[in-house]
């Protein structure tokens, strides 16, 4: 008879949860088995602050251990019942347990307490955070996977009832990169979103397409993605591992016929092992190439691989804080690093001199610049590139110093190279847009050789999620007379 094999990592009881981490779980601690050392710390998943758990530890780090809840034995009264039938499963909005005004609070205290954690400089007192105006239905884009071998729930398991259909489209399974969830409804992106993903499912099951392995890379259908805008547009790009064309056809005919507002229908066919769309020619089957978003008066094509914001409205708001930050008066000559497809250089193109936009991938540069012209913007320049490499003492000759450098980089930071080439260019003013704090701490704290941090607007983008984005406007030291401007 074998072993019961024994559980390596412990299980704690009755730990009160105190707070929440950066990245979604909550925190525990527990007394260390020496008494001479300071508490365990635990990162527990599922839990908010005020519950009391017995907590299965899954992994052991040197300051840290992480686990699971696997007994409750007091629900916190922040606790409310979760709008999303998925939740606990789906791993998209895991603080959906948490009433929105409680989830402001975390935010803001974990904006504070990284800052000054990392950046270990003056900062001035952090504005309120900037709640969401919608904390449903706010995203303009949403990927969904097929899968022939879906996730099964507990519920499912314990019924009794016999399964027979195994075919999802929906999300992935945190930590399981061969499961998918089959969504019934998602409340993250505004109909047709939910009606479009069920009809396809549907169609696909009635008419025998097979649902991609994600075990054995074989199947027929991939992938979807489904973006909306605030114009009312919508795009569908389908994902098939063969070019089958009757088939491809059939589908989308049948699509774009149940749904007559889809104004761009569009496949891929993608035989790689990984389901990335960037390297892969996005074939036009009905409708136009784009859709079209509006923010204010500026207008912006939106590709099937081009990168905006996914909360349109909030999105508009992070950029009139911008503004606000950057303080313009018409003269100035804007640097725009990080530009992406130029949203936010051709946002506030009509308020300065000129725009400078610095971007790595080419074709985001390419939409840029195709941004502008629908607009009848002449005072904007795109560049391609390394920013790093871009940004150099040639460069600035060529085009002229900066007196506001505006950057949204991505959750990595900004190179140490153009951190150096900023604080070179010395401009007046910094507007630093951030998703990752930790490394936007990092970056204002070798910035603070030359520059104060004057203002500081944390904003949430992702509603029931840990993400938040950050605003701080910076100052040279050499120009401040009056550091409430």
């Amino acid at each position: 008879m074998a072993r019961k094999k024994r559980n390596r990592y412990p299980l704690y009881e009755n730990v009160e949860i105190i707070d929440l981490a950066i990245e979604g779980k909550a925190v525990g601690k527990v007394k260390n088995n020496k008494p001479e050392l300071p508490d365990l710390t635990i990162f527990v998943s599922k839990t908010v602050p005020g519950d009391i758990v017995d907590v299965q530890i899954n992994k052991k780090k040197k300051n840290y251990k992480e686990g699971y809840p696997v007994k409750f034995r007091k629900y916190s009264d922040k606790r409310i019942d979760p709008a999303c039938r998925h939740f606990g499963v789906c791993g998209g909005c895991t603080r959906q347990q948490l009433a929105y005004e409680e989830q402001l609070k975390y935010k803001q205290k974990q904006t504070e307490e990284t800052l000054k954690r990392i950046a270990k400089i003056n900062l001035p007192e952090i504005n309120k955070i900037m709640p969401a105006p919608d904390i449903f239905f706010y995203r303009n884009k949403l990927e969904f996977s097929f899968s022939d071998a879906r996730w099964l729930t507990e519920d499912e398991i314990n019924s009794g009832n016999e399964i027979k259909n195994f075919k999802a489209l929906g999300f992935h399974i945190p930590g399981r990169f061969d499961k998918i969830l089959d969504i019934e409804e998602c409340l993250l992106q505004k109909e047709p979103s939910n009606k479009i993903r069920l009809f396809v499912k549907e169609f696909a099951i009635k008419h025998n397409y097979d649902f991609f392995n994600l075990y054995k890379k074989e199947g027929f259908l991939r992938n979807m993605i489904i973006r909306t805008s605030e114009t009312g547009e919508i795009m569908v790009i389908i994902s098939f591992a063969e070019n089958d064309k009757e088939k491809i056809h059939k589908l989308l005919d049948a699509l774009t016929e149940k749904f007559p507002e889809i104004t761009s229908a569009n496949y891929v066919i993608n035989g790689k092992l990984n389901d990335s769309i960037s390297d892969l020619k996005v074939i036009n089957y009905k409708g136009k190439d784009h859709i079209l978003e509006k923010m204010d008066d500026i207008k912006y094509i939106v590709g099937p691989k081009s990168f905006y914001q996914t909360n349109s409205k909030q999105a508009k708001n992070l950029y009139l804080k911008t503004k606000e930050f950057a303080g313009f008066e018409g003269h100035e000559t804007v640097y725009d690093l990080y530009t992406g497809t130029g949203t936010i250089a051709n946002f506030i193109a009509g308020n300065v001199k000129k725009v400078i936009g610095l971007e790595y991938v080419e074709e985001a540069v390419e939409d840029a610049v195709k941004n502008s012209k629908i607009n009848n913007i002449t005072n904007t320049e795109f560049y391609a590139g390394d920013i790093k490499d871009l940004l150099t003492r040639n460069f600035f000759e060529k085009h002229g110093k900066p007196d506001i450098i505006i950057s949204d980089p991505p959750r990595a930071g900004m190179h140490k190279n153009v951190l150096n080439a900023i604080l070179e260019a010395e401009p007046e003013k910094i507007v630093y847009i951030s998703c990752n704090i930790a490394t936007q701490a990092r970056d204002i704290q070798i910035l603070s050789k030359k520059y104060e941090a004057i203002k500081i607007q944390p904003v949430d983008m992702f509603p029931h999620t840990h993400h938040i984005e950050n605003i701080i406007m910076l100052k040279n030291k050499m120009l401040l007379t009056d550091k409430t401007v």
